[in-house]
């Protein structure tokens, strides 16, 4: 029996799954968390991965990292880290993000070159926030990866640096015109060239080996591995809520959305990934707990014994600044309180603001993709909640599967692994369990004075 090594370098924490290559049965994991915060030490990530996968590793025919996109790993001519990693989540790079648009000739030509319009997110924004803030570093900064090609790279023993088309998608200097890296957005944003890790030619390269012989696949983004760990094809949407909110489509073309809702990222199988991202999912939920006192378990019951509309409440869930739509300085809002809200009423806005976010993203990507979504699933921790599985079918209009839980960006990473060791022109097939379907009367109402409330509050 092969076994393949999956591991998932996210924001929180490092995921590693040994899996049996035939059949995607998951033989034992570990885990090791990471720093908290937007701006972390990369080396923090490959303790992680030590710590994590040690006694996987060794056992493993095939290894592949599925990592937290966008993040600035700078790194000087010998390979030592220049600063501290600046996290997707890092929203301080919102001005450099406006002028590299304007400089690139404007939005439609941003899209037409990147796939999508900058936000702070993308990894080029946060280098002209260090050429213009941090201009020593800068001069030092001779490479850049991303969190998964820092682990990866660690993880083969060094040798030369590469990644995949889905994760360097995201870097905003990765030409979706060219499928190729644009040096000269690089120099527009950091003010001079810097070596780029190699670009795996298929999505399932061998692209090096571990020091113990493994086969390294080229790895990819935490979404595009989330999405070859469901086996999602064209049409499928996936609605995952952690840290951030995330509905990507695989789609066989390549979408196009000037007004910048929608990210037209490739994916890890060959095709493209149009993706619209959410700062804030779960942690609108632990705001819930926080604020009513109660856990997540209490705060379901009290959001189920609300009515539709919770009694008018209505919660724009921007709590932390949002991304989608791109509002890097808003705030969250409350509307509709009166003396008769009660604590059930405020649960159920949480909820029903949190999958509200979710559906409007989910259909700016129908609307970029052309097509309606055939099958939606929901992952993710807060896919958990009772309320949010009972709620979500009312909220996007349609019945929602649910898979059972587990670490899919780990699983896609592996799944790209097992891909990699078999050379074979497709990944194997892998079942993806039992899943459950919950549907419900659709409430467009609760959509409907959700939307109200985003356009009110656009200016502000």
């Amino acid at each position: 029996m092969a076994l393949v090594l999956g591991i998932d370098s996210s924001t929180q924490s490092t995921k590693a799954l040994l899996v049996d290559a035939d059949t995607g049965e998951v033989v034992e994991n570990g885990r090791a968390s990471h720093p908290e915060g937007t701006e972390v030490n990369p080396r923090a990530w490959l303790s992680a991965v030590d710590e994590g996968a040690q006694d996987l590793l060794p056992r493993a025919s095939a290894v592949a990292v599925g990592g937290q996109q966008h993040g600035m790993v700078a790194l000087d001519e010998h390979g030592a880290v220049v600063r501290d990693a600046l996290l997707w989540n890092d929203t301080r790079s919102a001005p450099q993000a406006t002028a590299l648009v304007e400089e690139m000739g404007g939005r439609e030509r941003c899209v037409e070159e990147l796939g999508y319009v900058l936000v702070a997110s993308m990894t080029s924004t946060k280098l002209r926030w260090m050429a213009e803030n941090e201009p020593d570093n800068a001069r030092r900064t001779a490479s850049v990866l991303l969190p998964h090609d820092y682990v990866s790279h660690h993880l083969a023993g060094g040798g030369a640096p590469f990644t995949d088309r889905g994760d360097a998608s995201g870097t905003g200097y990765f030409s979706m015109r060219t499928q190729g890296w644009n040096q000269d957005l690089v120099e527009m944003a950091l003010g001079h060239t810097v070596v780029l890790p190699e670009v795996a030619g298929t999505p399932h390269a061998v692209m090096a080996h571990t020091p113990a012989g493994a086969v390294m696949a080229p790895g990819t983004g935490d979404n595009m591995a989330a999405a070859l760990g469901l086996s999602l094809g064209p049409g499928d949407v996936s609605v995952s809520i952690g840290t951030s909110g995330v509905a990507a489509m695989v789609s066989d073309n390549r979408p196009a959305d000037p007004s910048g809702t929608v990210t037209g990222f490739a994916d890890a199988t060959g095709r493209f990934l149009p993706m619209a991202t959410t700062l804030n999912a779960a942690r609108v939920l632990d705001f819930g707990c926080r604020l009513l006192s109660v856990n997540h378990d209490e705060l379901s019951t009290l959001a189920l014994a609300s009515r539709p509309g919770a009694g008018g409440v209505v919660l724009l869930p921007y709590l932390d600044g949002e991304r989608t739509p791109n509002r890097p300085d808003a705030t969250g809002v409350f509307t509709g309180l009166t003396s008769a809200t009660g604590r059930e009423d405020i649960a159920r806005a949480c909820v029903e603001g949190l999958l509200c976010a979710l559906a409007d993203a989910v259909q700016a990507v129908e609307r970029v993709a052309g097509q309606e979504a055939e099958r939606i699933l929901l992952i993710g921790g807060g896919a958990r909640s009772d309320a949010v599985r009972r709620l979500a079918p009312s909220i996007f209009g349609r019945p929602v599967t649910v898979p059972p839980p587990g670490e899919y960006v780990a699983l896609g990473a592996a799944r790209q692994a097992a891909w990699a060791l078999s050379g074979k022109a497709e990944p194997p097939s892998w079942p993806l369990g039992s899943v459950e379907t919950y549907d419900a009367h659709a409430e467009p109402d609760v959509m409907e004075r959700y939307l109200s409330l985003k356009e009110r509050t656009s200016h502000w």
